[in-house]
Parts: structure tokens; C-alpha cells; sequence
């Protein structure tokens, strides 16, 4: 059967529609490629960028693969008029409702896999929603404790033990619970979506020069070492935890295949520095397969034709390939 993908329309005014039809519009791919937004956004779009592309309304009985010109869309409508590069917060439950209709279709088995383009938080907590991220809400909405966040360029893949929260909290989110559950799903879903038998994992420490013995931070050797001592003994292969400021190097990246984050702007700046424009964000430990682009909404971007479809690209092909 052809595998059925779903993708996000992302914030109406940003890159998210422009990087779909842009994508869609140019290549074929091995599966059945499903957009969930409005039609008269993408339609506007299109022929603000010129785009020649045939809008079909989602047909569930047909099983094609996507073809280049053609969109199958499942429309959801958005209530305020989209200008790009404008956000409008009357237009933030749009944003969401796609996102809850996806979830829920994964959840039900109707579709293998969805694909997020970017949104915009500041203007979904703008309209007096509480709202952190993508992964957060995903996590709600598929009732999953603990959702993890790694991200993925060429042979460097990042995961992370906190994610959007102020450095200030960070220490005291760092718990033995925190970590015993995170590195379980990360070795269980290496294994399963990545079909790596032994994933070795390497764990930063939280402080500089993981602490140096104590003498900058006790984080490491209250927490972090006896942990990870303790998901050795049941079979883990774990190294760490090491200075991050030295992890980030050959020495060690070539033989890991992933690298635990203590929090987001320890791992993240390097992944991106590797490869922005043609990472992948994933979302483990949820019961849905869900990939997403590595960037933001790019506003000044929008309706400009100079979006850069390489992470959406990225995140649709790893779709296809782990579901």
C-alpha cells in the first residue's frame, strides 16, 4: 500500500505554505503526500509566487503517489483574511486546529507519519493561548508524558534533556526520573525507527567542564553520573558525562550515533551549524511519527520566492523512510 503522509501548513503569513507548493510543485515522491490547511491560502499564495500547481481535494479511497504540480489537500478552514509576512492572532486556533487534525488522524492510523512546517508561539500566546511548541502540544494531544526532541543533520543527530525552558530553570529540571526516562526512549526509538541495534549515546554535562570534578557544579556527580552508571548496568552503551565544549569533535562524534543535550542552546547551535537549511527535527516518544523543519517562519521571506525548501525536503524523505 502507498504509504500516506500528512503535512502541517505551518503560521499562514510565513514560509510554511511557500516551501509546500514550492517543494510539491517540483518533485514526485514515494508516497502520498496530504497537505491539511486552507485552500484559498494556498491558492493565493501560488499565484503570488507564480507557482503552477493544481490544488485536488483529498480523496481517502485513492492511493497515488505524489506527483510534482498537484497538491491533495483536506481543507480546514482559516478565519482572517493571510497576508504574508503579516501575523494575525485571530488566525492562531487555524494554526492549531491542523495541528490537532493531523494528530489525531495519526493517532487513528489513517495516515503513517505528519510533517510540521514552522509556526510562529509569540503570536498563538498573542490570541491568550499558553502555548510553549510544537513538541509540548504534540505531547497534550497524544497524552505522552515525555516527548524528547532531537534533531538530525547529515550523520550528527542532538537530543535534548530540557527543551524551551528559560536557563534559569534548567539545573533544577535535571532529575535521575528526568534522565532514566529520557535516555529509554532515546535508546528504544533509535533501535526502532533507526534500526540501530547498539545506539551509543554520548551525554554532556550541564556545567563547564562537566563540573570539574565538583568544583564548578555538583550536577554531575549527584545526578548525572549515577544515572547514567545505572542505564549502563541494565545494557545501555553510554559515554559521558563529558565537557561540551569538547564532545562536539571528531574524537568522539565518530563513533556516537547521538549526542544528549542538557538543555537546548548547548546542542542545538552546533547541529545547526552543520547543517541549517537541511535539518530535521523528530519527535520521539510519541505514538505518531512526527518530523519537522530545523528553522522558524521567516517572515521577511514570505510570498518572496527565496524560501529554502531543503529541511522540509529532509523532513518529508526521513517520514517516508522511518514509517
Amino acid at each position: 500500500m502507498t504509504k500516506k503522509i500528512l503535512i502541517t501548513s505551518g503560521e499562514p503569513a510565513g514560509i510554511g505554505p511557500d516551501i509546500i507548493l514550492e517543494l510539491l510543485s517540483q518533485q514526485n515522491f514515494p508516497a502520498e503526500l496530504v497537505v491539511v490547511g486552507d485552500p484559498d491560502i494556498f491558492s493565493a499564495r501560488a499565484k503570488q509566487l507564480g507557482i503552477d500547481i493544481k490544488l485536488n481535494q483529498y480523496n481517502p479511497k485513492a492511493e497515488n503517489s505524489h506527483s510534482a504540480h498537484h497538491i491533495n489537500i483536506i481543507p480546514i478552514h482559516c478565519p482572517a483574511p493571510v497576508i504574508a509576512s503579516k501575523l494575525n492572532s485571530d488566525n492562531a486556533h487555524y494554526v492549531l486546529d491542523t495541528l490537532e487534525f493531523a494528530t489525531k488522524a495519526c493517532l487513528n492510523k489513517d495516515f503513517a507519519a505528519m510533517v510540521t512546517p514552522p509556526i510562529h508561539k509569540g503570536v498563538i500566546n498573542e490570541a491568550g493561548i499558553t502555548f510553549s511548541g510544537h513538541t509540548e502540544f504534540l505531547a497534550e494531544l497524544t497524552k505522552t508524558k515525555l516527548p524528547v526532541m532531537m534533531l538530525a543533520a547529515d550523520k550528527l543527530r542532538v537530543a535534548l534533556a530540557t527543551t524551551h525552558l528559560p536557563l534559569s530553570e534548567v539545573s533544577k529540571a535535571i532529575t535521575t526520573e528526568l534522565l532514566e526516562d529520557i535516555l529509554t526512549i532515546l535508546h528504544h526509538d533509535l533501535q526502532k525507527k533507526f534500526t540501530i541495534q547498539q545506539p551509543h549515546i554520548l551525554v554532556c554535562g550541564l556545567n563547564p567542564h562537566a563540573g570539574e570534578g565538583g568544583h564548578m557544579g555538583h550536577e554531575e556527580i549527584d545526578i548525572i553520573e549515577p544515572t547514567l552508571n545505572k542505564m549502563r548496568q541494565i545494557g545501555m552503551n553510554i559515554t559521558g558525562p563529558l565537557p561540551a565544549d569538547t564532545l562536539f569533535t571528531t574524537k568522539y562524534l565518530d563513533t556516537a550515533d547521538v549526542v544528549l543535550a542538557m538543555y537546548h542552546d548547548q546542542g542545538l547551535p552546533v547541529l545547526k551549524y552543520v547543517g541549517f537549511g537541511n535539518a530535521i527535527n523528530i519527535t520521539l516518544g510519541l505514538p505518531i511519527i512526527r518530523t519537522s523543519v530545523d528553522h522558524g517562519t521567516a517572515l521577511e521571506l514570505a510570498g518572496t520566492g527565496k524560501a529554502n525548501t531543503g529541511s522540509l525536503l529532509a523532513a518529508i524523505k526521513l517520514a517516508i523512510e522511518i514509517s
